[in-house]
């Protein structure tokens, strides 16, 4: 008698989320094909890796979770599952050390990505799993069999339980371009529209100032604002004025809120503090010092450090007459008023929100439309900000669409 062949599993995106899916699966005995759309796999993750690969947080467990905002629910439980500790335990073993930063980030010990995927991925070779890149999905025809765009033409592929980790629509050209959106929308999946997420926002500058500053970062400030809900925010750190607005880690971790303010209203009005370890009757008492004949520009530096971009931007936003009336002048320093019109395009964010809703899913992340397919990592709907709690969820979602897929396999 013939042994009974291995089940087999289709992985569709070779992101972070579908390679940890691929994983599980191998490890549970399962045939797995890999596909995904690009010359080679990992792209986004490469990239996001150039500048320091930020693999996830020392967060304790509550602050964790409530990044993940208004998807903290639906993400606890996948989450938890996976969290940042069996994370790190998991890139130790594929040899790579990491350590926390002094900010609380965690990085690997070479500050690359490039060395992780490769041991990754001769891993999964080593298990099996068969990769096949530049095949860009195109849906299912319909005897529901899988369709592929090649160099080489369509090619198919009969049904199997598949893992969907698309990605979302931010870098079109690594391969995250939020086309399969239409497709699963076709057949009845319920999805949210894509939006720019962890993204610089437009002010629109003067020429002049636009041409002396863009480029120019805000050290150690603090934005502030009131969300929808009227609940005021506020938070210190960077930011860099670009040609026509800001963007930054600190314009990033409010980017979902000054989305929703700019959705509702058609703008968000945001304020500045420039100063943010002087209070504002210090900020009084320095400024209305004699100057004698100092300029106010040397005044403002000698006085308070307002210098550079930060003298740059009380110039542009500020009418002549607060320039004569000093304390009107600190009190802007403190909350200088910055109107964001829209967030720049999506094709330029960090990463999306929006996508497969999680009412669209059961709890194993399977398609309650599409019973055998599953969706993890960026292309459902939740968002968090950099600093390492993206790629946490869409490892650790990864892996939760595997167990989904695994269970709907004993069950059948």
């Amino acid at each position: 008698m013939s042994p009974t062949p291995s089940p087999r599993a289709i992985v569709i995106g070779g992101g972070p989320a579908g390679l940890m899916a691929a994983e599980l699966l191998l490890q549970h005995g399962l045939q797995v094909e890999l596909f995904d759309a690009m010359p080679s796999v990992g792209r986004k993750f490469l990239l996001a890796g150039v500048g320091g690969m930020n693999i996830t947080h020392s967060e304790p467990r509550a602050p964790f979770l409530a990044r993940y905002g208004l998807r903290e629910r639906e993400l606890t439980p996948i989450v938890d599952a996976f969290d940042a500790d069996a994370l790190r335990s998991w890139v130790h073993g594929l040899g790579i050390e990491t350590f926390v930063g002094s900010s609380g980030k965690v990085f690997p010990t070479a500050m690359k990505a490039a060395p992780l995927l490769r041991a990754w991925l001769a891993r999964l070779r080593e298990a099996g799993l068969q990769l096949h890149v530049r095949h860009r999905w195109l849906g299912w025809d319909d005897a529901g069999r899988l369709r592929f765009a090649t160099p080489a033409g369509e090619v198919l592929r009969e049904h199997a339980p598949t893992v969907l980790a698309l990605g979302g629509g931010s870098w079109a050209k690594l391969g995250s371009d939020g086309r399969w959106l239409p497709l699963l929308t076709a057949k009845g999946v319920d999805a949210a529209p894509l939006q720019a997420a962890n993204c610089g926002f437009v002010c629109g500058w003067s020429e002049h100032f636009a041409a002396k500053f863009a480029g120019s970062p805000l050290k150690n400030v603090a934005l502030g604002f009131e969300d929808v809900h009227g609940q005021p925010l506020s938070r210190r750190g960077e930011m860099v004025l670009t040609q026509d607005g800001i963007e930054g880690n600190l314009v990033y971790g409010f980017a979902a809120a000054i989305r929703e303010r700019i959705n509702r209203d058609g703008s968000a009005s945001v304020q500045l503090d420039l100063a943010p370890d002087r209070d504002l009757e210090r900020l009084r008492s320095e400024l209305q010092r004699g100057r004698g004949a100092a300029s106010l520009s040397n005044h403002l530096r000698k006085q308070c450090g307002i210098d550079g971009a930060r003298a740059g931007l009380l110039r542009e936003l500020l009418d002549k007459e607060s320039f004569n009336d000093m304390a009107r002048l600190a009190a802007a320093i403190k909350a200088l008023p910055l109107t964001l019109r829209a967030a720049r395009p999506i094709d330029e964010a960090i990463s999306t929100a929006g996508g497969v809703r999680f009412e669209a899913l059961d709890e194993n992340l399977m398609l309650t439309a599409l019973p055998g397919v599953f969706c993890a990592g960026e292309m459902l709907d939740w968002e968090a900000p950099t600093g390492g709690y993206l790629l946490t969820a869409c490892f650790a979602s990864g892996r939760a669409a595997a167990q989904g897929l695994l269970a709907w396999l004993a069950r059948a």
